[in-house]
């Protein structure tokens, strides 16, 4: 008996059989004849809904959309995995991409969205968290009751509350003259447009603030809120104490208005996630935190357009206009707040457009 051949393992191995190129591209060839028919009617299609003719398409290919479609998905993923010819492939994925749009995609563009969210879309998400407005504005009250019970009790309570650099010369000890200067006319809008900025700035950084703790279940949210609103209080309380009040109240009223307002809102939304992570209802905690989350973006991205509204009136009109101006622009701005949230959007649907 003879002994088994010694395997070289140095020896190279055989090369494996090269594919049958021909067999191949017929099987490439008979694949795209096959389903070609069904591939350039869905790009037909495609193409006139790309160019807005949708309302000259026949129903019956409205109908057919879906089903064009995932067959083409489908046809896409066999040549992906049975590695058909370059040009079939990319004409496919393109196709597929492109109807993908159509089907799935967003209906409205930009401009038409910030239609209906002017038009009821902001309106409605607004009102859907009343309870989470009750709930923030509750804070604030306290928070502005706080500030001024607390230096009228130790007045020294005011410089833990009240930033220096927010201050200014806005202290216990000045003068009624010297508190009356900060609430004066300026003689032009020289520099103003900077300080704009770095209001605007300051006050979306609470706003966010106040939106991003409410993930915490919305306790952070309503502490930061009485804070804040702990510092007009103790403002408050100064500028009564000479007996400024009144003049205070104008000149803070021109942009107060839509400033405590946005910032009221951006906590109620943040209090709105946090309440519905924390009380999900019949709902999962995911689900019930992602619906509250649509909707809570939505009145963030109006506090936005507030605090912009609120940057320019508080850099121009409050500081170049006088005490009755102040009051007319502060009450017409409270006004239409509460006008577009009340009455605008009521005929549309509960849940705005996303």
């Amino acid at each position: 008996m003879k002994p088994p051949a010694l395997r070289n393992p140095f020896a190279a191995k055989p090369l494996p059989e090269q594919p049958d190129i021909e067999a191949a591209a017929l099987r490439s060839d008979r694949f795209r004849l096959e389903r070609e028919g069904e591939w350039r009617r869905l790009e037909r299609i495609v193409s006139r809904m790309e160019r807005g003719r949708i309302r000259g398409l026949p129903d019956e290919d409205i109908a057919d959309l879906p089903v064009l479609y995932r067959q083409a998905a489908s046809s896409l993923a066999v040549a992906r995995e049975t590695s058909l010819d370059a040009a079939t492939l990319a004409f496919l994925e393109d196709l597929v991409e492109r109807a993908w749009y159509q089907v799935y995609g967003p209906r409205n563009g930009l401009f038409r969205w910030l239609g209906g969210f002017f038009r009821g879309g902001w309106s409605r998400a607004v009102r859907a968290i009343w309870l989470d407005i009750v709930l923030a504005f509750a804070a604030m009250a306290a928070g502005v009751a706080a500030g001024w019970l607390l230096v009228a009790r130790n007045v020294e309570w005011y410089f833990t509350l009240v930033p220096g650099a927010m201050a200014g010369g806005r202290v216990p000890g000045a003068s009624r003259a010297d508190l009356a200067e900060t609430l004066g006319v300026a003689d032009s809008a020289g520099g103003l447009s900077a300080f704009a900025a770095y209001l605007f700035y300051n006050n979306a950084s609470v706003c966010i603030l106040a939106f991003a703790l409410g993930f915490a279940f919305g306790v952070p949210t309503l502490l930061l809120l009485i804070y804040n609103m702990a510092m007009l209080g103790a403002m408050a309380w100064l500028f009564n104490s000479v007996g400024l009040l009144p003049e205070f109240m104008a000149w803070l009223s021109v942009h107060g208005t839509t400033e405590f307002a946005a910032i009221l809102l951006a906590g109620a939304a943040g209090v709105h996630v946090g309440r519905n992570m924390a009380f999900p209802g019949e709902a999962s905690i995911l689900a019930a935190t992602a619906q509250a989350g649509r909707r809570a973006a939505l009145v963030m991205l109006g506090c936005v357009f507030m605090l912009i509204v609120a940057a320019i009136l508080e850099a121009f009109p409050r500081q170049l206009a006088g005490f009755e101006t102040r009051v007319l622009i502060g009450v017409f701005m409270l006004i239409a707040w509460v006008a577009l949230f009340a009455l605008v959007g009521r005929r549309g649907s509960a849940e705005t457009a996303s």
